[in-house]
């Protein structure tokens, strides 16, 4: 962009508008949006910002980042750069599955664009063959197929078929698969869904296409173990398309696949199909640029230190490089690819291996080369800034929150997520919430199962900018805590209507504040003792306080069995005490609630009154 053909936001003829002024025009009139992706290079920021480089360049000056216009820098450097030039950041979401993924192409470099290896990640039901697929996958393949295995597992390799790469990435599951995501990061361009032919759709299929749909990531079904005797593969096509994902044999767009991972049938048949929808879409990346990419994993050597699996998504990744990802930085001191072999260089769509970083990193950190340690350490700490300049910042992932957006005609989806008791509330909780309608919102539901709700599911409302709605069904506590800590709202109810009444008026921008549930302790019942009028449960405080005056539940195997509102005492010894805190014994009677066994939590609570 020329200095000459630029406007700056303040009018000024060098088009290097000074902050104060910036901030002084902006009092009379809306603080103006931009939207931000993961990684961007100077020069695109300052495009999308209307300035001129040099105006961006010496914003980073005054808060200490030494870089030149074509230097790569992450989200929260960009998005602090945009509010001190007088925006409002928003992250870049991510494509819709009718969306066409199309590649960043900064101006001046569409012919640098290079076509780039699909990235594809194998999800599934547990006992669907996942990994028994991914064998089968890497010992068909020549790269794969040297003396021996695999001398090393990075979480992630490449295959070659007719002179073409894929990568597939070996993570855990969907929840490492939408971690990443929630996080911001678009690993992946295809997922590979695997379902038996056996056993057809199971809840953890239904999960992995949620997640995938979640992420606008296009799915290939592998139907697999066809060499079984007792497959029924026409029932396995309805239950898919009882999950609206048509095949092409019926209609669709959903490439169907059929393979034997432990016969190995169908394998290059599955890779092609990979190469025919990578070729769709398009995937492109610059080589010549600084590199950025992402974490997807990271641990602790005791040897080699901090160390972490790379996949490389634009520009080239060299030995020596410094990088910086999440709160760590160093000089990369050596890569290593997928067969454990030392590499000097690192493309897009290549996963490597590095060390030399100065502590570990998460999975799903951006990864970015700078110029020189001195800047690294200035980014990481500006990044560590404003984190905490935005822990204290109330997130937006709450009910009440999408009430006041919708309120303003900010959003136009409600994406829910649905965890009930039993199979039978889904269906009826669907259809009543299916039947509110507004001509300016649309209620999604991005995943509906039974069950507890779980950490994979606050991942999974984190990724797809939801909530979740519990029907008699409470959060595990690492749940809990993680919704806690990003800021998801977890709803619980046990009457439809209410569930209904609440999700209707955040729709129309008028819920009325809430009462909420707050934990006061968990105690666990080791001994009980009869009387007789009643029960007492000697018990042992795990955790905050058992309180006199707290109303409290038994749960046994996550489902709560009685609940009182009343502690009708609590003793210690033959004393009669207000609390008892962590690490002490007491004894325990709950009004109208005395089903207890060895074993059980009680868990008391109180409700306060909160405003949306």
């Amino acid at each position: 962009m020329s200095p000459d053909n630029t406007k700056s936001v303040s009018g000024s003829e060098a088009g290097i508008p000074h902050t104060g002024d910036i901030t002084q025009a902006n009092k009379a009139k809306t603080v103006p949006v931009v939207k931000i992706p993961h990684s961007i290079t100077v020069k695109h920021l300052a495009e999308i910002l209307n300035l001129t480089p040099v105006a961006v360049v010496k914003q980073m000056m005054r808060n200490g980042i030494m870089a030149n216009i074509n230097q790569t820098i992450d989200y929260e450097v960009a998005a602090n750069l945009s509010r001190k030039l007088g925006y409002q950041p928003k992250p870049e979401l991510s494509e819709t599955p009718q969306q066409k993924k199309t590649p960043i192409v900064i101006k001046g470099q569409e012919e640098a664009m290079e076509p780039r290896a699909p990235v594809v990640t194998v999800m599934g039901h547990v006992d669907h063959g996942k990994t028994r697929l991914l064998d089968a996958i890497r010992h068909s393949n020549v790269i794969a197929t040297e003396a021996g295995e695999m001398t090393q597992h990075i979480g992630a390799y490449q295959v070659e078929i007719k002179g073409r790469k894929i990568t597939f990435l070996d993570t855990p599951g969907h929840e490492a698969f939408t971690a990443m995501r929630a996080r911001g990061a678009r690993a992946t361009d295809i997922t590979i869904l695997v379902v038996a032919a056996d056993d057809g759709v199971k809840p953890q299929t239904i999960e992995a296409i949620n997640h995938s749909r979640a992420a606008g990531v296009p799915i290939i079904v592998a139907l697999n173990k066809i060499d079984k005797p007792d497959i029924n593969i026409e029932r396995v096509k309805q239950q898919l398309a009882e999950q609206d994902l048509l095949i092409e044999e019926w209609g669709g767009d959903v490439i169907l696949v059929p393979v034997s991972a432990k016969q190995m049938l169908g394998i290059d048949d599955l890779l092609e199909n990979i190469l025919i929808l990578a070729e769709m879409q398009e995937l492109k990346a610059n080589p010549n640029l600084p590199a950025t990419g992402v974490v997807i994993e990271a641990g602790m050597d005791k040897t080699r230190g901090p160390e972490a699996t790379v996949l490389v998504q634009s520009g080239t990744l060299e030995n020596g490089n410094i990088v910086i990802t999440g709160n760590s930085y160093g000089k990369i001191k050596a890569m290593f690819d997928d067969k454990g072999a030392i590499v000097k260089k690192a493309g897009p769509s290549t996963p490597v291996k590095i060390i030399g970083l100065n502590t570990v990193p998460q999975a799903g950190d951006t990864i970015t080369v700078v110029s020189d340690e001195h800047q690294a350490k200035a980014i990481v700490q500006q990044r560590t800034i404003g984190q905490q300049e935005q822990s204290g910042v109330t997130k937006g992932n709450s009910l009440s929150a999408f009430s006041s957006q919708i309120r303003q005609g900010e959003i136009k989806n409600l994406n829910i997520i649905l965890k009930t008791d039993v199979q039978g509330s889904i269906e009826p909780i669907l259809n009543t919430l299916n039947q509110i309608k507004t001509d300016e919102v649309k209620i999604n539901i991005v995943h509906a199962a039974t069950g507890s709700i779980t950490e994979g599911d606050v991942l999974l409302a984190l990724a797809s900018n939801g909530i979740i709605v519990g029907f008699n069904e409470k959060p595990e506590p690492g749940a809990k805590r993680l919704a806690e800590i990003e800021g998801v709202d977890i709803r619980n109810y046990n009457i439809i209507y209410s569930l209904t009444d609440d999700i209707q008026k955040a729709m129309h921008g008028m819920l009325e504040p809430k009462y909420e549930e707050v934990v006061d302790g968990h105690a666990e019942i080791r001994a009980i003792f009869s009387t007789k009028t009643s029960k007492i449960a000697g018990v042992y405080v795990t955790s905050g306080k058992a309180r006199r005056t707290s109303q409290a539940r038994v749960i046994r195997n996550n489902k709560v069995i009685c609940q009182s509102s009343n502690v009708s005492s609590l003793k210690h010894f033959k004393d009669d005490i207000r609390e008892a805190a962590t690490g002490l014994e007491c004894g325990v009677t709950l009004e109208n609630c005395n089903d207890f066994a060895v074993g059980d939590i009680i868990e008391f609570f109180h409700t306060e009154k909160v405003a949306n």
